[in-house]
């Protein structure tokens, strides 16, 4: 069971493994990058999160190699090495590319990895990536600190004026996370990525009577009897869309099933928790009260 949250919470940070921005309800906001002096750095940056920041403070030319959850923006699927998992990735790859800076989060990197980076002397700025509004904000500042950067304060107050746009639920909706993908199908508990974006946008997690992630079992579903029923936009799709979702064992005993209350969003969006944090939570935000009405 361990080895399978783990492998559910690594999955959430794969921003978007095969996430679209393809949701028409997903607001589209003006990215606030910022122009950064040209410099010989050469970056592997092997966390979702922390890539989608380097791009924004305006370093996006100078990544050279990324981990498999590095999938915003886009452009750098033609300009950057892909490297895998840092569950699974090895340090051969990462010298091949000659990097003057390593840049990873503390959640997943395997021990082996790490110890080999830290052993090559390579200049490396791990940062432990805190699921929240300030702890992004955090993470900010810590990149741009590790950058040489001053370029954070546009990302900053991107950030909060997209929270200030959220609107208070009179009654918060219960959320059940669903993370479907093939025949995986767990809900997200308490502690979880998922538990804190639900909770920024006004909603509160469905299911709270345990932490990380278990097996979706139809007691489990109709115990926590969710308002609303919140899905990656890719996972949805590959349940069969909505009615897909409603046919779920458990799900038709619910109000979200009963009321037909099915939403999703774009994974790497939601989950990544990086600059495009604000704008996640107000999308979801503005779904949960078209939910309720």
């Amino acid at each position: 069971m361990k080895n399978i949250k783990i492998a559910v919470l690594s999955a959430l940070l794969l921003v978007g493994f095969s996430c679209k921005k393809e949701d028409s309800k997903v607001a589209k906001s003006e990215e606030s990058k910022t122009e950064a002096p040209v410099s010989n750095q050469r970056i592997v940056s092997i966390s979702g999160g922390v890539t989608e920041i380097v791009a924004a403070l305006g370093h996006e030319k100078e990544i050279v190699g990324i981990d498999v959850t590095s999938t915003y923006p886009e452009s750098l699927k033609s300009t950057a090495e892909e490297l895998g998992h840092v569950r699974s990735m090895t340090i051969e790859p990462i010298m091949k590319l000659n990097p003057t800076l390593i840049l990873a989060s503390d959640k997943d990197i395997n021990p082996d990895l790490l110890e080999k980076i830290k052993a090559s002397k390579i200049q490396t700025e791990l940062f432990n990536q805190e699921f929240s509004i300030d702890g992004t904000k955090k993470l900010i500042d810590q990149v741009a600190k590790a950058l040489g950067s001053t370029n954070q304060q546009a990302l900053l107050d991107k950030i909060d004026a997209d929270v200030k746009q959220i609107q208070p639920i009179a009654k918060k909706p219960k959320v059940l996370f669903i993370y479907a993908r093939g025949n995986m199908m767990m809900v997200g508990g308490k502690n979880t990525p998922m538990a804190s974006i639900i909770e920024i946008a006004g909603g509160q997690n469905a299911a709270n009577d345990f932490e990380d992630f278990k097996p979706l079992t139809p007691e489990a579903v109709v115990q926590s009897n969710p308002d609303v029923l919140l899905f990656f936009t890719s996972g949805l799709q590959g349940s069969g869309g909505i009615e897909g979702a409603l046919k779920m064992p458990g799900v038709p005993q619910t109000n979200a099933g009963k009321n037909k209350n099915v939403i999703a969003l774009d994974g790497g969006l939601l989950s990544s928790f990086g600059p495009r944090v604000g704008e996640a939570a107000l999308s979801l935000n503005k779904l949960l009260i078209e939910s309720s009405k």
